[in-house]
């Protein structure tokens, strides 16, 4: 389960802005999770319990997940699609010529103090 890996990765990003910042407890984080980025959001939300409770900076705090929906670009024809119903193959064009432009973040959105 790598979701507790990432969970202690959040965690001392979360800890070293603390403590640049002098901020003592952080009350809540809202993370933006991609659908096709590795990441389970069931499994990450139990580390995070697990985890906050291991850490007297997190303790109690809050977790929001804002999925982010995988679309896929075709470069032949210039479309946009949904990466999860069709997946690398254009439904359009039939092209394998495309690039995912969203869909695999996991970015730390907002942290709340």
């Amino acid at each position: 389960m790598h979701e507790l890996g990432v969970v202690f990765h959040v965690i001392d990003n979360i800890k070293e802005v603390a403590e640049e910042q002098g901020i003592t407890h952080v009350e809540a984080v809202t993370l933006r999770l991609g659908t096709v980025s590795s990441v389970i959001p069931e499994y990450l939300e139990d580390c995070w319990k697990w985890a906050i409770g291991r850490e007297p900076l997190m303790t109690d705090c809050r977790l929001a997940i804002e999925p982010v929906e995988a679309i896929t670009y075709c470069e032949d024809c210039q479309t946009e699609y949904d990466t999860i119903a069709h997946g690398r193959t254009c439904p359009n064009c039939g092209s394998e010529h495309t690039y995912l432009l969203q869909g695999n973040e996991f970015v730390i959105k907002d942290i709340t103090v």
